[in-house]
């Protein structure tokens, strides 16, 4: 089941196609990625796109910097289709958008979307002309737009023009919320322009990146207080690890909960030969959580105590987890609602069979000095005791008949 936020005070805004992925209006929150393979390998940019896609990215983003690279994107959409895979393609483009867009037409057709950086489509009268061409070229092939300020960016023409009026008042204001305001009006501004240009309303899309938190969280209250159009939310090289999980969540959290944001991105660093498909997984996560969406089983695990020295209950939350996620490309289509599936795994007699009541099913494994057997409970009532080597085997099985049996009928 997707579950909107429409008990949030969020504000109206109509809803962009962008591919077969409806961004905005009532729709569902987006979960957005973006590749870091050399799009003009189209091999590996395709194959990175589907394991991106498979993992729960719904709108996946390829840089299109050089001739190869526009050359090649009609070459993975071709890929991507041989396999199965139909998530919209968004290209990002900097400094030369405006030039390979009009050099490559099959490129601005295969594309499902475009993302340019009001910072990096020129200076001067140039800007004016570089900004106008790609818009004129998303007109002509009907594909929306995100108008994508980053802090790491913003049009210093502009900035600098704040910062002087700025300067000029009796009480000027600190530089951070001047910077905050050159961000709001470079967005505001480059979509008016584009629709003066031509292209729709219902084909823009928004996005105001910063590094801080706070600072996250401020700009995007006031744009979204000062527009109608859709937000993609993400905070910009929000780092590594837990560093950046925590800091994205700790920003975007707030935003949701307030209604604002319609696309979601997790900027993550990969770790030295991590998996790409962490940013996606972290997104769902933070979705999840918040009860906005659901995308996969919950498994409730205790963090463990003197009670719990073994680390048995751990290995079974891990591999229950591993294996409902692993189960869910063929289970979201064959048993719709599983993802609404709650699963405990505790680990002692302390809380252990109240929460595997309070689940859909769950198993309280035996603690320190107890009884070595582990009573399995489903729908809030004990229906069979577990003991032996094979536990976890037996209880994953007992997982997937619960399935079948609640969701094989819907």
């Amino acid at each position: 089941m997707i579950r909107t936020h429409s008990c949030l005070p969020r504000r109206s805004c109509a809803a962009v196609r962008v591919g077969s992925i409806a961004v905005g209006g009532s729709a569902p929150i987006v979960v957005q990625s973006m590749t870091n393979t050399d799009t003009a390998d189209a091999d590996a940019t395709a194959q990175q796109v589907a394991e991106l896609a498979r993992a729960g990215s719904e709108l996946v983003r390829v840089t299109v910097n050089t001739e190869e690279a526009a050359a090649a994107v009609p070459s993975i959409r071709e890929r991507l289709a041989v396999q199965g895979v139909n998530a919209p393609l968004i290209g990002d483009f900097h400094f030369n958008g405006h030039r390979l867009l009009n050099k490559y037409p099959a490129c601005a057709e295969a594309l499902d979307k475009y993302r340019i950086n009001p910072g990096n489509v020129g200076r001067g009268r140039k800007k004016d002309e570089q900004f106008a061409t790609i818009i004129e070229i998303a007109c002509r092939h009907a594909k929306p737009v995100r108008i994508g300020v980053n802090w790491g960016s913003l049009d210093q023409e502009l900035a600098g023009r704040l910062m002087d009026e700025n300067a000029r008042l009796p009480a000027p204001k600190p530089a951070a919320e001047v910077m905050r305001e050159a961000m709001i009006l470079s967005a505001l501004d480059s979509a008016q322009r584009a629709e003066d240009i031509g292209l729709g309303h219902d084909r823009i899309i928004l996005s105001v990146k910063m590094s801080g938190v706070q600072d996250l969280i401020a700009v995007y209250r006031q744009l979204a207080a000062r527009c109608d159009y859709p937000l993609h939310l993400g905070l910009t090289e929000a780092g590594m690890g837990s560093k950046g999980i925590v800091a994205s969540t700790a920003a975007l959290a707030v935003l949701l909960q307030e209604g604002i944001g319609d696309t979601i991105r997790i900027s993550l660093t990969p770790e030295p030969g991590g998996s790409r498909t962490r940013e996606v997984v972290v997104a769902q996560e933070i979705l999840q959580a918040m009860g906005l969406r659901s995308f996969t089983p919950a498994v409730v695990a205790c963090p463990g105590c003197g009670r719990t020295s073994s680390d048995y209950f751990q290995r079974l939350a891990q591999d229950i987890q591993r294996y409902l996620r692993d189960q869910m490309p063929v289970w979201r289509d064959r048993y719709p609602g599983v993802e609404d599936l709650k699963v405990a795994v505790m680990g002692c007699v302390v809380n252990g069979p109240g929460e595997s009541k309070q689940a859909h099913i769950g198993i309280s494994l035996p603690g320190t000095g107890e009884i070595p057997v582990a009573p399995v409970y489903v729908d809030g009532e004990k229906t069979v005791t577990l003991k032996g080597d094979d536990i976890a085997a037996e209880f994953r099985q007992l997982v997937a008949d619960y399935v079948v049996r609640r969701y094989g009928t819907r």
